[in-house]
């Protein structure tokens, strides 16, 4: 019996031939088992001596579990189930409430935050959620109580995960503004020390608190006294505005980025900002030439191979890497963000044959993956969705941006590249874990 190869259109399309920002139909989706990305539950997490509460029905509910278990965190962690006879006799409000009280009053060191995630349900019915919030603080006045949500139908202005990120910082109130304070904010995993926007104030007298750092409450609650919040992906400029218009702390958005100008671009908008001198770049940018020519030496002709769950700026990461002489061999990534249009741009009239791979299309994950068997087949991926669709040992294990921002940045990822490539890593336990980097 003659066996017929599965063809890979409509889960391929060079970038040459690819509409923006959706270069592939949207239809049933395939989730590929690369977990690191965190959800709504690990963010959550980040708010010390917080406790969250999910109210949904018991299919919902399974996945959540799961990820507070797997990150050790049950005993910050509740559910309410909601049955068919809650929706037919109408008394959601009373079951949230009841529910959450019972938890609390249960517990032997009551939280000082609890996070109550109400589901699609909830909002279908029109549950007046105004209310159950009320008597909640009503009832527990010592605890600071947030709204958040599971909402996975929704079609909304603004993404599950930007709402998560900004409901990270609504329990967040006004405290006097210390001028020489600012937060990087919206980020998962703490920047790292040396990325520019986060060193440069630290070394002129700027106090930089971000809620990863967070080890009690009190600090959490100390990051109303920022004069700025800088944020740098997309996803936290909601967190931004909102802190701006509700507690009068000024928003600057400094995206990540790996094209040298633009890098100094929002260096001279944060020295503007912050009254910092002038940063002379010139020496970082010959570090991160160098950076990248000894990484070029040994990653050589290899295929590289990036997916959008390693970085915001998939395509810019792409960009930089041709323009430094590396062989990148696809981008993995299923819609384009506006801040992709400059680099898909120049992608299509410089790199036309570039591949682009769909990560959810239900072809995905049928296709055959590449099998590397010796030197010559080897694959160096950047992220995990790369990492497994290509199959490969060698891969830069980068989650949001990995705490990697600006010339440090590249620098730092030069030598992870380089790392990468010398070292094997065992893919399969690796991207299994929920949440990369969650648990430190």
């Amino acid at each position: 019996m003659a066996i017929t190869k599965l063809s890979d259109e409509g889960a391929k399309i060079q970038i040459g031939k690819a509409s923006f920002p959706q270069p592939f139909a949207s239809g049933l989706e395939y989730a590929a088992p690369a977990r690191g990305p965190w959800n709504i539950v690990h963010l959550g997490m980040l708010i010390p001596e917080s406790h969250e509460i999910f109210v949904c029905a018991q299919s919902c509910l399974r996945g959540v579990v799961l990820t507070a278990a797997e990150m050790g965190a049950l005993d910050r962690f509740s559910t309410v189930t909601i049955e068919e006879s809650n929706v037919l006799t109408g008394n959601m409000e009373a079951q949230i409430i009841d529910g959450v009280s019972q938890i609390i009053e249960e517990m032997e060191n009551q939280p000082r935050a609890v996070l109550v995630y109400t589901s699609c349900i909830h909002h279908f019915m029109a549950c007046d959620l105004s209310l159950v919030y009320q008597t909640l603080r009503q009832k527990f006045p010592h605890i600071d109580f947030t709204d958040c949500y599971m909402t996975p139908t929704f079609r909304q202005t603004i993404s599950p995960d930007a709402l998560m990120r900004r409901q990270m910082y609504s329990l967040l109130k006004p405290l006097p503004i210390e001028e020489n304070r600012i937060n990087i904010i919206g980020g998962a995993l703490p920047l790292m020390a040396e990325a520019e926007i986060k060193s440069l104030p630290h070394k002129n007298g700027y106090f930089v608190g971000e809620l990863a750092n967070c080890r009690v409450y009190e600090q959490y609650l100390d990051l109303a006294r920022a004069a700025w919040n800088i944020s740098f992906i997309p996803a936290a400029i909601p967190a931004g505005e909102d802190l701006q218009k509700r507690l009068g702390q000024k928003h600057l958005y400094l995206p990540l980025s790996y094209d040298y100008r633009q890098i100094q671009e929002c260096l001279q908008k944060l020295e503007h900002a912050l009254h910092l001198p002038a940063f002379d770049t010139k020496d970082k940018i010959r570090q991160a030439e160098h950076a990248l020519e000894i990484a070029g030496k040994t990653v050589g002709d290899t295929p590289i191979f990036i997916d959008y769950t390693a970085t915001t700026r998939p395509l810019g990461l792409a960009r930089m890497l041709l323009e430094h002489g590396f062989h990148v061999a696809g981008v993995y990534v299923d819609v384009l963000s506006d801040e992709d249009k400059e680099d898909f741009i120049w992608l299509q009239k410089e790199a036309a044959d570039l591949p682009l791979y769909a990560t959810v299309h239900p072809k995905s994950g049928l296709l055959a993956r590449r099998q590397p068997r010796n030197t010559e087949d080897k694959v160096l991926a950047i992220g995990q969705k790369a990492a497994y669709f290509t199959n490969t040992p060698y891969f830069v294990n980068l989650v949001e941006g990995g705490g990697l921002y600006g010339f440090d940045g590249i620098i730092k990822l030069a030598a992870w590249m380089i790392e990468a490539m010398l070292n094997e890593k065992d893919t399969r336990e690796i991207i299994q874990v929920k949440g990369w980097g969650c648990c430190g």
